[in-house]
C-alpha cells in the first residue's frame, strides 16, 4: 500500500504471440541521448507521453547487464496479466484493437478513426477500458457500426456480450467503486471477483479462512480470483504456474531462472529462488519468505520489483495487482539520501503520535535513488516515482524494508514539463521564485520522508488486525495520509539542515506551498464535473488538505480571491506545521488502534467531496495552458548483442519515441495468456 504518485508542484501523474528471443530486434525510430533528445513526444486526451534515459548502463558489466535484460523480460512477460486484472473483457478488445491498428488499410483519417485511435490509446495507457485514474469506463466516440465494419475490414470479431460492455455506459462503468454504501465488489468491474459476488460474501468467505490459518499474518488473498463453484461454494484460483495466469507466469519464472545464474550475489540469488518458488506454488507463506529474503538483500547494484503487490485496485484492499521495476542504483544521489534512512531513530522519538503507538526500535530501512531501467503491468506506462516494500507491516517492523525514489522517471517528468501550472497557480512572486529555487529539492525530500520514514512509522496495538481488515476501503488512503504528514511535519525540521540535506527553511516552505495548492486545487484537474474524489492518492492529498485548511483558519491559511481567480495564501508556516503534526498522530491513532468509525469520517468529511465552484475555477484556468494532467512513459528497449554460440556479449539500449510502435510491438512480443473471446 506504498506506492507513491504524488509529484512535484508541475507533475501530475500523472501491450497470440510468439516468445522474444535474444537475437531479434525491431527496426522503429529512436533517438539518441544527446541534447536533442524529445521527452514529451506525443500528447492524447487527458495524458502526455514521456520518455526516460539510463544514464550510467554502459558502466555496468556484461553480467550486470544480462541481469537486468533477464530481469526486464520476465517484467514484460507478465504484461497480459494486468490487463486481464483490470477488467475480464481486457484482452479480448486489446488484441482486436492491435490488430485494427496494425492491419486496417481503409481511410486512417477522419473524425471516426481518430477518435477510434483515441480510444485505443486510452486502452493501451490504462492497460483496460478503464481510467487508470479515475476508474471511469472509456466511452467510444465512435459508433458500435463503425466499429464492426474495422473488425470486419481485418477479419477479427468480439462477442456481443464484449461489445455490449463497451459501447453501453451503464455496464460495468467503474473499475474500482468505493463510494459510502454501494456494494464495493458487485459494483466494481475489476476482475478480481466473479461479477456476480457480493461484498457481504467475499468478507464472510475470507473471514473463515481467517479462522483456519496456522500464521494469521500471511497476506491472505493477495494472488487469487475469488469464483464461485459448479456447487455454488466460493473457492480462489491462485496466480502460479499450472494456475490462473499459468502460460505468462511460466514465461516469467524462465527469465527469473536466467536471471538467478547471474545474480550479484548469493543473497540476491537466493531472493530470485525464492520469487520463483513463489510463482511455481502461489504459496503465500512462500512469499513472506520472499520478502524477507528480499529485504536483506540490499548488496549489489541492481534490483527489482516483481510479483501481484499493490492492492490499490481491489476494491477490499486484499488483491496484489501485478507489477515490476528493474532497478539499477544510483550511487551518488542514494549516498546523500542514506543519511534519512540513517536518522530514522530520530524521527519514530520525536514524532507527535502517541507514545504507545511509536516503535522503540525502527529496523534495516534501506534507501536508494535508482535509475528505471524497465517497468511492467502496474507500473507502466503510468509509474510511481518513490515505492517503499514489502507491504506486510510485521515484516516491515521484524525485518525492515526498502525505499526507492525513481530518480530518472522524476528528470523526465521535469524535463516534459514546462513552467505554466506555476504561472497561473502561484500566490506571488515570492512563492514563484520560492519554487523555482527550491521545489525540486523539496519534492525530492518529501519522497524520501515520505518512503522511508512514513511508511515505516509507527505501530499497531497489541491484537489489532492489519489494516485493511480493520479500515477496510480506508486503508490505503489513511497510510499515504499518514506517510504524507510525516515527511510534512519533518520537512521544516531543523534536523534536516544539521544532516546536510537541506540548506534552508525555504525547502519546507517550498512543499508546504506546492502541497496544500494540489490538494486543495490542482489535482482537481483530474476530476470530471460532477464527480467525487475516489483515488486513494487524491482522497488522502485532499483529506490532509482540508482538514488543516479548515482547523488551522484564515490567520494560518487562505483561499484568497484576485481578480476572479482563487489563490492558496499560507501566512504561518510554522503554525501550520503543528496542524500537519495534530493530524498526524490521529492517523496514526486510527491506523494503531483500528478505528474504522473515525477513519471513515476522516475521508469522507474532508478526502472526497469536491467544491464546484473550485473545481470549475481550476478546470477553466487549466484548459488555457493545455498541459495534460496524467503522464506515462515509453520505455527503453534492451536489445542484446550476440556473439558466437549465442552467446550474449553486450546490452544495448535505444530509446523508441513512438507510443503505438511500443504497444504494439508489446502486444507481439508478451501475449501469453489465452483469449478466447476472439474468433482465429
Amino acid at each position: 500500500m506504498n506506492k507513491n504518485y504524488w509529484m512535484l508542484l508541475s507533475i501530475f501523474l500523472l501491450v497470440a504471440a510468439c516468445q522474444p528471443t535474444t537475437t531479434e530486434t525491431e527496426e522503429t525510430t529512436t533517438t539518441e541521448t544527446n541534447d536533442d533528445f524529445v521527452w514529451n513526444p506525443e500528447n492524447f486526451g487527458d495524458k502526455k507521453i514521456v520518455r526516460y534515459q539510463i544514464p550510467g548502463f554502459d558502466q555496468l558489466s556484461i553480467s550486470q547487464k544480462k541481469l537486468v535484460y533477464y530481469l526486464t523480460q520476465a517484467g514484460l512477460s507478465g504484461r497480459d496479466i494486468t490487463y486481464d486484472q483490470n477488467y475480464r473483457y481486457n484482452l479480448a478488445i486489446r488484441q482486436v484493437l492491435d490488430q485494427i491498428v496494425k492491419a486496417y488499410d481503409g481511410e486512417r483519417q477522419g473524425k471516426d478513426w481518430d477518435a477510434f485511435l483515441l480510444y485505443t490509446k486510452n486502452v493501451w495507457f490504462s492497460s483496460g477500458i478503464h481510467h487508470h485514474y479515475s476508474n471511469d469506463k472509456f466511452n467510444p466516440d465512435f459508433s458500435r457500426e463503425y466499429f464492426t465494419s474495422l473488425m470486419d475490414a481485418v477479419g477479427v470479431g468480439l462477442s456481443d456480450e464484449i461489445l455490449e460492455a463497451m459501447f453501453n455506459p451503464a455496464i460495468d462503468a467503474k473499475k474500482i467503486n468505493q463510494n459510502e454504501g454501494v456494494d464495493i465488489v458487485k459494483e466494481s468491474a475489476v476482475n478480481f471477483y466473479d461479477p456476480d459476488l457480493t461484498q457481504a460474501e467475499v468478507e464472510a468467505y475470507y473471514a473463515q479462512k481467517k479462522n483456519s490459518l496456522e500464521d494469521d499474518r500471511i497476506s491472505l488473498g493477495l494472488n487469487s480470483k475469488v469464483v464461485r463453484n459448479a456447487d455454488g461454494q466460493l473457492e480462489e484460483m491462485p496466480y502460479k504456474v499450472g494456475g490462473l495466469y499459468g502460460e505468462a507466469i511460466q514465461e516469467i519464472v524462465n527469465w527469473l531462472e536466467k536471471a538467478v545464474g547471474v545474480a550479484e550475489n548469493e543473497a540476491q540469488a537466493d531472493a530470485l529462488k525464492l520469487l520463483i518458488q513463489y510463482y511455481k506454488t502461489g504459496a503465500l507463506k512462500t512469499w513472506d519468505d520472499y520478502n524477507i529474503a528480499w529485504v536483506k538483500a540490499t548488496e549489489g547494484d541492481i534490483d527489482y520489483i516483481n510479483s501481484f503487490i499493490e492492492v490499490y485496485q481491489d476494491p477490499m484492499g486484499m488483491k496484489g495487482s501485478y507489477e515490476t521495476i528493474v532497478q539499477i542504483k544510483d550511487f551518488d544521489a542514494s549516498a546523500r539520501m542514506e543519511k534519512v534512512a540513517a536518522n530514522a531513530q530520530y524521527f519514530e522519538d520525536n514524532s507527535t503520535i502517541l507514545d504507545e503507538h511509536k516503535k522503540q526500535e525502527v529496523t534495516g530501512i534501506s534507501y536508494k535513488v535508482v535509475t528505471v531501467a524497465g517497468e511492467a503491468g502496474d507500473a507502466s506506462p503510468s509509474t510511481p516515482i518513490g515505492v517503499n516494500l514489502p507491504n506486510a507491516n510485521w515484516i516491515r517492523k521484524e525485518f525492515g524494508s526498502k525505499s526507492v525514489s525513481l530518480g530518472n522517471i522524476v528528470e523526465g517528468y521535469n524535463n516534459a514539463d514546462g513552467p505554466g501550472l506555476l504561472s497561473e497557480f502561484a500566490n506571488d512572486e515570492e512563492e514563484m521564485e520560492r519554487t523555482k529555487q527550491y521545489g525540486k529539492l523539496a519534492s525530492k525530500i518529501h519522497t524520501a520522508l515520505h518512503e522511508v520514514i512514513g511508511h515505516a512509522s509507527g505501530q499497531l496495538e497489541e491484537g489489532v488486525g492489519t489494516p485493511g481488515e480493520t479500515l477496510k476501503n480506508y486503508a490505503s488512503p489513511l497510510e499515504e495520509a499518514r506517510a504524507d504528514l510525516v515527511a510534512l511535519y519533518y520537512i521544516t525540521d531543523p534536523k534536516l539542515i544539521e544532516l546536510g540535506l537541506i540548506d534552508s527553511e525555504e525547502v519546507g516552505k517550498a512543499e508546504y506551498d506546492s502541497y496544500l495548492k494540489n490538494g486543495l486545487m490542482l489535482q482537481l484537474r483530474r476530476i470530471k464535473p460532477g464527480k467525487t474524489i475516489e483515488q486513494a492518492h487524491m482522497r488522502n492529498r485532499s483529506m490532509v488538505s482540508h482538514w488543516v485548511y479548515e482547523k488551522a483558519g484564515p490567520d494560518v491559511v487562505e483561499m484568497v480571491k484576485r481578480d476572479g481567480k482563487t489563490y492558496v495564501e499560507i501566512k504561518d508556516y510554522a503554525k501550520l506545521r503543528t496542524y500537519f503534526g495534530e493530524l498526524l498522530r490521529e492517523v496514526q491513532r486510527i491506523k494503531s488502534t483500528g478505528d474504522f468509525a473515525a477513519g471513515k469520517a476522516l475521508i469522507e468529511q474532508y478526502g472526497v467531496k469536491v467544491d464546484p465552484e473550485i473545481h470549475a475555477e481550476v478546470l477553466s484556468r487549466s484548459e488555457k495552458l493545455n498541459i495534460p494532467p496524467y503522464g506515462g512513459f515509453i520505455n527503453p528497449r534492451l536489445v542484446p548483442v550476440m556473439g558466437e554460440g549465442d552467446e550474449i556479449t553486450d546490452i544495448k539500449v535505444e530509446y523508441p519515441d513512438d507510443f503505438t510502435k511500443q504497444m504494439l510491438e508489446y502486444g507481439e512480443k508478451y501475449s501469453f495468456l489465452p483469449v478466447d473471446s476472439v474468433p482465429d
